[in-house]
């Protein structure tokens, strides 16, 4: 099977627009790639790195709070302190109508897809009052901009980012016998070592051994990262010596950052790495059970290319597995809302004019209920990928719920149901939804039929 618009605009992208064009060929695709993104400036979303003052200065009357709260100025340190919450909660919580915005009117729906992509191979969790919201500044940071470099460009962003340090309790990771570790009251953490090798790399089947993971973890060790300071590499942290992962040598008595980035660049470029990528880049692209010439190419293109991302992809979109089994991806619930949004033609203005109990009614406490809250992955393996784990009992009930409810809330006047068919699924409408259309008895009805049919929820 060859190029498809719809099915390149459903499945490599965020779905049917009625007020956007279908991509009509793969190099029209990567091109748009190596054009500037406008989104980013149409809808910004704060870097970490520009958020992290406000963090400092929460984090201030935080511990200005807790000293003096048996105090004679207790409430006027709690009335700053929810004050400073208040303005620094307020402006993350604008990153998930930014974001939904992006995917709503992006011409390049292909970039949407990959940044959740990459975004979700590279997982993190705010942990604490002050990073809860701040996973969207992360990506921002730490994904989008390297989306059409190289893998290892994008995994040294990634894992070495304060997000990923705090979320896998790097920057509490000592080494044994650093100077902080001699005194023996903290110890190794070997959570990013693991996952580094597990999720970020090699892949949970390839061969490793628990020395591996132990040489890695004390190499990453003095990594860390200060509110006031930003990312710093704490030398009083660091394992002194070489390190020996898979048979090479990494470190030295005294180093940096520089032994870490060539661990890293040398993990990326491993044979194991490539077969991991193409695996779940097929995985998430096109089934759960990928086409086996599929996942060889795209493996064989990281190997030959050392990780340059436009390669794989442009592989990806060419190769004829890419475009068969149709149907056989569910879409997880942020791409599902996304979809009907966009296929709805949802204007940027009435979402951000919506105000924060009506983005939890209509969006947030939905998606949550669909099993995908926004920024909170269940673990450092992210979301799942197969269909099965998505329509439950449960998720489907609140697919179905808000398909047939928050159209309607949202919107003023819905389109025709036969209309919004074609415009929603073009060629990939079936008889029986046709008439489900046709027969609906009210538009809120017949669009939400559309929505929550098996036809749109699949890709």
């Amino acid at each position: 099977m060859t190029f498809d618009p719809t099915i390149a605009a459903i499945r490599f992208g965020e779905g049917l627009s009625p007020e956007l064009g279908k991509p009509q060929s793969v190099g029209a695709m990567l091109q748009l790639l190596n054009e500037d993104d406008v989104v980013t400036r149409s809808f910004p979303i704060p870097t970490f790195s520009s958020i992290r003052p406000e963090m400092y200065e929460v984090a201030r009357h935080q511990r200005a709070y807790r000293k003096g709260r048996d105090g004679a100025n207790a409430d006027q340190l709690q009335r700053e302190l929810k004050r400073a919450r208040r303005l620094f909660n307020g402006r993350l919580m604008q990153s998930f109508p930014a974001t939904l915005s992006r995917s709503i009117v992006s011409p390049d729906g292909f970039r949407e897809r990959l940044v959740r992509f990459w975004a979700d191979h590279f997982t993190v969790v705010g942990k604490t009052s002050l990073t809860r919201l701040a996973v969207p500044s992360y990506i921002e940071e730490a994904i989008r901009p390297q989306l059409t470099g190289h893998f290892e460009d994008l995994l040294i962003s990634a894992v070495t980012h304060p997000m990923m340090l705090a979320y896998l309790d790097q920057v509490n990771s000592v080494g044994p016998n650093s100077k902080v570790g001699q005194r023996g009251d903290r110890g190794l953490n070997e959570n990013l070592a693991r996952e580094l090798l597990e999720l970020h790399t090699l892949g949970v089947d390839a061969v490793y051994s628990q020395v591996d993971v132990r040489e890695l973890a004390e190499l990453l060790t003095g990594l860390s990262f200060r509110l006031n300071k930003g990312p710093v590499f704490r030398q009083d942290f660091a394992e002194p010596g070489v390190e020996v992962i898979l048979g090479e040598e990494f470190g030295a008595d005294l180093r940096e950052r520089e032994p870490i980035h060539e661990a890293l660049r040398f993990l990326a470029r491993r044979e194991e790495t490539a077969n991991h990528i193409a695996r779940k880049l097929a995985v998430h692209f096109t089934s759960d059970e990928p086409d086996a010439a599929l996942v060889s190419d795209l493996a064989s293109v990281f190997r030959e290319t050392r990780g340059h991302l436009p390669s794989i992809y442009q592989a990806l979109l060419e190769h004829p597995a890419s475009w068969r089994s149709y149907g056989s991806k569910v879409k997880p619930p942020f791409d599902y809302v996304v979809s009907s949004l966009r296929a709805l033609s949802l204007r940027s203005a009435t979402l951000h004019q919506l105000k924060r109990k009506k983005l939890q009614a209509l969006f947030l406490s939905p998606l949550a209920s669909m099993g995908q809250p926004w920024s909170q992955s269940p673990g450092p393996d992210g979301w799942p990928e197969s269909g099965a784990a998505w329509i439950t009992p449960q998720g489907l009930a609140a697919r179905l719920q808000w398909a047939m409810s928050a159209p309607s809330a949202i919107f003023r006047g819905l389109p025709d149901p036969r209309v919004f068919l074609e415009t929603t699924l073009g060629p990939q409408v079936t008889t029986a939804l046709s008439f489900a259309a046709k027969a609906a008895e009210s538009r809120r009805e017949g669009v939400g039929l559309i929505l929550a049919s098996n036809a749109f929820q699949r890709r």
